[in-house]
């Protein structure tokens, strides 16, 4: 069966247009930063912007030349820190003379919707409330819960250690929580026996960015197989999964696109209300 990630997301939308539509008063507020002109961010950009205006949040734009210097777009972050939006996302990749580390961590965890700062990501490996869960891993996790699929103690392997996705889903999916509490192992350049290792997954999630690298024999039979991956291949945007060898093995599998991706930005509208919420 397929999980169909953009009427997921459809679901959470509908809900969040509710839910800010009974906001008396000003509206969440979402700030978005930009530096540079790469096409692939200004997309992003342009999906994320077209969503906030479908639920009803304010979207408010910095755009920044490449040039800019690490120092300029930090005064820029500490002005949205001080103003009255609820949310900053610096979109990611930043041009190479500018930390992303130190970036990142400039952003008020408060206002971090993307949940990549250190407190926010240190909240999530300890357990901790009142942080915000990284925007893709927690769309992972609402997708497995809406198709009702049990993670209590599965084997989740993760093909990916990033920051962004490998790491923090981990961390969510091995908390004490009765909608986690799966067994996680995380994969990666240097693992050892990798075929086998995948072939033992009840739940295999590809997240490594790297085109077509799953196949039908890496899978076992009944296997849920989520796609993160987003490759783009002669004007096509293909998955990490090769979709069609590997979906007749899976009970369940994600596409591309059409299935994290519409979730990932769910998920950045629904931490932005949660951060007007928390204000209130």
């Amino acid at each position: 069966m397929i999980i169909d990630g953009k009427a997921i997301a459809k679901e959470v939308e509908d809900k969040l247009f509710e839910a800010v539509a009974h906001i008396k008063g000003q509206k969440p507020a979402l700030a978005f930063i930009l530096v540079g002109e790469d096409p692939a961010s200004l997309a992003y950009i342009r999906m994320k912007k077209k969503k906030c205006q479908e639920v009803g949040i304010t979207s408010i734009d910095r755009e920044l030349p490449n040039d800019t210097s690490e120092e300029t777009l930090l005064k820029e972050i500490d002005a949205l820190n001080r103003s009255d939006v609820d949310g900053i996302l610096v979109q990611l990749p930043l041009p190479k003379h500018i930390r992303t580390e130190k970036i990142l961590e400039a952003i008020d965890p408060k206002k971090d919707v993307d949940g990549f700062h250190p407190i926010n990501m240190g909240k999530l490996l300890l357990g901790e409330s009142g942080g915000f869960f990284p925007c893709t891993p927690y769309g992972v996790s609402i997708m497995l819960h809406h198709a009702g699929i049990d993670t209590n103690g599965k084997h989740v392997v993760i093909l990916g250690r990033s920051n962004i996705v490998g790491k923090p889903l981990a961390a969510l999916l091995v908390q004490k929580k009765e909608w986690a509490n799966a067994t996680v192992t995380i994969a990666h350049s240097a693992t050892k026996n990798l075929k086998s290792l995948c072939l033992s997954a009840d739940i295999l999630v590809a997240a490594m960015g790297n085109p077509h690298f799953v196949t039908a024999d890496m899978v076992k039979e009944g296997a849920v197989v989520i796609d993160v991956g987003i490759n783009r291949i002669e004007n096509k945007i293909v998955g990490d999964v090769n979709f069609e060898n590997v979906a007749p093995k899976c009970s369940y599998i994600t596409p591309v696109p059409g299935g994290v991706g519409p979730m990932t930005i769910a998920m950045l509208l629904s931490n932005t209300l949660l951060s007007h919420q928390r204000k209130s």
